[in-house]
């Protein structure tokens, strides 16, 4: 631990940045299965990837993920759902 106040303080800001950005991406990480299990249902299909889009989004501007990456998994999940319902 830091000696420094304003280093104790880093610290402490620090953790709870890291919990806050944490929590974020978990719930990006729900939202994504919760959109691939709504593949039999359009209407929440629709919803759910609207909501994965949007939380992505709001991850980038928050500065919790980089741009690419938000697109990245934006990407992975429309090909994945575009997959499981041509397979139906």
């Amino acid at each position: 631990m830091a000696n420094i106040k304003s280093a104790k303080k880093r610290v402490l800001v620090a953790q709870r940045n890291n919990e806050r950005n944490t929590a974020f991406k978990t719930s990006i990480k729900t939202a994504i299965k919760k959109a691939l299990a709504a593949v039999e249902d359009e209407a929440a299909l629709k919803v759910a990837l609207s909501n994965v889009y949007k939380l992505c989004d709001k991850a980038v501007s928050k500065g919790i993920l980089h741009k690419n990456t938000a697109a990245r998994k934006k990407s992975r999940l429309t090909i994945a759902i575009n997959k499981l319902l041509a397979s139906k």
